[in-house]
């Protein structure tokens, strides 16, 4: 039996979701190479009709069942209709993806997901076949990527805060959110406050205080005012940061998603005390992922005022 496996007919995996562009299809890859370093036996499956330019081989393409290109060159239909309806094809031609993925027993999945956001906040076909592969007997995990810049833009950061949480509570699976794309964060241009504020989801009044300060949104504070109270009220939204060129990030998601769909809690899996620990003291684990990252961000921050200083 492989260590991808607790048995013949139990997998674990990572459904990856998110909006265009946030980066998950380089996630998928980087953690396929990650986890395959690991020693576990991994398998990519890519969902995204849409998604035509794979950089590496898939183990199993939705391009097999159906494309974006021919549903909307057969239907007449937009991007966004025809994206919608190759769910619903795929929803409803269950048993192929369960006969393929037969194949893939004993591997770690994961499924590189459409980017269209509605298909996670309140359209049924993409949860409904998450719930089926549930009861083939898949451990998931949703992982949520979202890009890192929006930080810098306290209104569109409220925004993300609804989204993560909208599609935390219509997929209904075990969720890590992520902030991808760490590494380019000192380009997007300076946060308004340190970053554990964003990835932990701290006090978000400085952030509608902060909004009040930009006259376009100072008419819309008691707007913001209330998003806010809702996701507070949740206290469900939290972000893990990812650079996919850092091992000791890839590991930190990779310890956050283990204890989320339960791979970490298995049988065989090889438990060092640091493991454990990481395992069962999340805050800490988050704590530290967060200021490793934070101490760079400051660090660039810091060459650049410094860069600025002596041309003058």
């Amino acid at each position: 039996m492989s260590e991808g496996s607790r048995g013949s007919s139990l997998a674990f995996g990572q459904v990856v979701i998110g909006p265009p562009g946030s980066g998950k299809t380089t996630y998928c890859h980087a953690m396929r190479e990650f986890l395959g370093r690991l020693g576990r036996s991994v398998a990519v499956v890519n969902l995204d009709p849409a998604n035509e330019a794979l950089p590496c081989p898939c183990a199993l393409d939705i391009a097999e069942l159906v494309t974006l290109p021919d549903v909307m060159d057969s239907l007449g239909l937009g991007p966004n209709g025809g994206l919608l309806y190759c769910m619903e094809y795929l929803e409803a031609n269950a048993d192929w993806l369960r006969d393929r993925l037969q194949g893939l027993r004993g591997h770690y999945v994961l499924f590189d997901c459409p980017g269209q956001v509605e298909l996670y906040t309140h359209h049924e076909s993409l949860k409904n076949v998450f719930g089926q592969l549930a009861k083939w007997n898949f451990r998931l995990a949703a992982v949520h990527l979202v890009d890192s810049h929006y930080c810098t833009d306290p209104g569109k950061f409220i925004s993300v805060l609804c989204t993560s949480l909208s599609t935390m509570l219509h997929v209904e699976l075990p969720h890590v959110n992520v902030l991808s794309k760490m590494d380019l964060i000192e380009q997007y241009g300076k946060l308004a406050f340190n970053l554990d504020y964003y990835t932990e989801v701290l006090d978000l009044s400085y952030l509608v205080d902060h909004l009040a300060s930009d006259p376009f949104f100072r008419n819309f504070r008691r707007l913001n005012e209330k998003l806010v109270e809702v996701i507070e009220d949740y206290s469900l939204v939290s972000f893990v940061p990812l650079n996919v060129q850092d091992k000791q990030s890839m590991r930190q998601v990779m310890q956050a998603v283990d204890k989320a769909n339960g791979y970490s809690f298995g049988d065989q899996e090889h438990r060092s005390l640091e493991a454990l620990m990481s395992a069962a003291v999340g805050a800490d684990f988050h704590f530290s992922s967060t200021l490793a990252v934070q101490e760079k961000y400051v660090q660039s921050q810091d060459k650049a005022v410094e860069e600025e200083v002596m041309d003058l």
